[in-house]
């Protein structure tokens, strides 16, 4: 069986480096707070002026655990975006925020990524899944081609894709209503909600991708 994830560095240095940076850029916030209050078209003057009349220590040591928090939080997201992929002759397994995506040998018939999309294809074309991260195009090709899967260098369906409408003549009500409710959750940034939403898509049998925060998709076949 192969692993492919992210170094032991990225995987646990995230959560020094993260809010050691958030710290840094609150803390240099603080120094520069008083050049921006001049500046009248900066944005959140208030913000900037509540730091000003701050006391030291005080005003430091708000800013440094601030800043140390906001890191925590990114590194949280971060962490939640991670995926692993363990391949094996007989399985593939994706694990990604606590969740885990098996598949069988004979559910698959090729792989492939799109951008940063690592997506699964049955037999039939279907897309059994469409997964985000940030793991090495070159790695994760390496690792299905060593244990005999076919991987494509480009989505054999691009061309099948096509702008979803509000109320796509092709797809079904609830399917239209899963796109409205994805749509809203792209806007508001909401990721793991508008994976989940498309995961929710594709086992109605409509493959969807996402371009320039616009929802196109594909019925499967």
């Amino acid at each position: 069986m192969t692993t492919v994830q992210e170094t032991a560095a990225v995987r646990y240095g995230i959560w020094v480096a993260c809010p050691a940076a958030g710290a840094a850029a609150a803390w240099g916030l603080t120094l520069a707070a008083g050049w921006i209050t001049t500046l009248g078209w900066f944005p959140f003057q208030g913000v900037f002026e509540l730091v000003t009349d701050m006391a030291q220590p005080w005003r430091t040591i708000g800013a440094l655990a601030v800043g140390a928090v906001a890191g925590f939080v990114f590194a949280l997201i971060w962490a939640s975006e991670m995926m692993s992929v363990e391949v094996s002759h007989a399985r593939i397994t994706l694990r990604k925020d606590d969740r885990t995506f098996d598949f069988g040998r004979d559910q698959v018939e090729s792989v492939f990524a799109d951008g940063k999309q690592l997506v699964l294809l049955s037999p039939s074309g279907a897309e059994l899944a469409r997964e985000k991260s940030d793991l090495s195009r070159a790695r994760l090709e390496r690792a299905f081609t060593e244990q005999g899967y076919r991987w494509r260098a480009a989505d054999p369906f691009a061309g099948e894709f096509r702008m979803w409408v509000e109320h796509a003549p092709e797809l079904t009500a609830d399917v239209n209503a899963l796109f409205t409710a994805r749509r809203k959750a792209i806007a508001k940034y909401e990721n793991e909600e508008a994976a989940e939403l498309a995961r929710e898509i594709r086992k109605r049998g409509v493959s969807v991708r996402d371009e320039k925060k616009r929802q196109y998709y594909r019925c499967e076949r």
